[in-house]
């Protein structure tokens, strides 16, 4: 299994430019510590998300980091114009030496959308379009599309990426009737929902791409995102996961509360107790940690565990001693060893 890292980069209680360049001392620890990537969201008009370009934030990354891979989870396409994404995917993809992972999505909140002069009703036609320029461009010199939203004629391509055919490419299932395009198209996923729910979603995944005659082991990522604090003892780890998480949901609640609605669809309760007793988090000792996180993955079936380790109010020095204590005492004891030469 592996592990990274998600981050949705909410609006912390120190300034923007001291959140930046904690946030970024952060990901070299993540990079230190071995976690194998680390991916960031994009939102817009909200404290839940404050790296709105996410390129931007990333090249930073890039230049800040040496072996951790990373990457937006996701894009939100129907926000931009997918040949200014395409020639920011080549552009990360060559300032990294090839680490990007590049993760896609039409855009959830329809307020953000809607912010942009976006009709939420066509965020989903426009992501498909978008998404077919995309993999054209990453893969041919020239770019020729027709379609409702977007027509290109002879756009010719002077950006490349390190990885070929593309990077690794990412989507965000929320059921299991997402699984049969990003398994024929051998696409990783990452879920945030229940442990039911996602153990769907994997099996779903699973049967596709043996129905379509790969081996098993050749699977993509199947991931699923969790909170996580770890501290030296359960008591401390569980007070400040309490107290940060209760900010981080205010952030997440932000744009509905504002607008006097709720969410259609919603995972996660508005205190930090309860969803961990949801098997939606956990804060602990390391101890406690390593043995929910075995479980966690055995009881939905991912083979990618990603986790939310700067939320809400943690403090630099909070996040930087849990992910220490993660390196320390659960990366080696959970991480699946590379093989040998001789074993390859």
């Amino acid at each position: 299994m592996k592990f990274a890292v998600f981050d949705h980069m909410d609006r912390s209680t120190v300034t923007l430019a001291q959140q930046y360049e904690d946030r970024l001392a952060l990901v070299e620890a993540y990079d230190r510590a071995g976690f194998y990537a680390y991916h960031v969201a994009e939102h817009h008009s909200t404290p839940l998300g404050i790296a709105p370009s996410p390129s931007v934030y990333l090249s930073a990354v890039a230049q800040r980091t040496r072996r951790l891979r990373f990457g937006p989870l996701v894009y939100t396409l129907g926000m931009h114009h997918p040949l200014r994404v395409m020639e920011e995917i080549c552009m990360l993809d060559q300032m990294s030496g090839g680490r990007l992972e590049v993760g896609f999505g039409r855009g959830i909140s329809p307020y953000e959308l809607g912010y942009y002069g976006v009709d939420p009703a066509h965020a989903q036609g426009i992501y498909h379009e978008s998404f077919q320029i995309i993999m054209q461009g990453l893969t041919q010199a020239t770019v020729n599309f027709q379609g409702k939203y977007f027509d290109l004629r002879d756009v010719p391509v002077e950006m490349q990426c390190v990885q070929r055919p593309t990077p690794p490419i990412w989507y965000g299932a929320g059921t299991p009737g997402a699984t049969q395009w990003t398994a024929e198209n051998a696409v990783n996923i990452v879920c945030n929902g229940m442990p039911a729910q996602v153990r769907a979603i994997t099996d779903q995944y699973r049967v596709h791409w043996e129905a379509l005659g790969h081996p098993p082991e050749t699977i993509p990522y199947l991931g699923v995102s969790r909170h996580i604090v770890v501290a030296d003892t359960d008591g401390e780890a569980l007070e400040t996961a309490r107290r940060a998480y209760q900010r981080w949901y205010a952030h997440l609640m932000h744009l509905w509360v504002k607008h006097g609605t709720r969410p259609q669809t919603l995972s996660f309760p508005d205190n930090f107790d309860d969803a961990q007793r949801a098997g939606l988090g956990i804060a602990g000792s390391p101890e406690t940690v390593r043995r929910w996180i075995a479980a966690a993955a055995e009881e939905t079936g991912v083979n990618y565990f990603v986790c939310r380790m700067a939320f809400g109010d943690l403090t630099r020095e909070e996040s930087l001693r849990s992910t220490q204590l993660f390196a320390e005492h659960i990366l080696p004891a959970l991480t699946e060893p590379e093989p040998t030469s001789t074993q390859a």
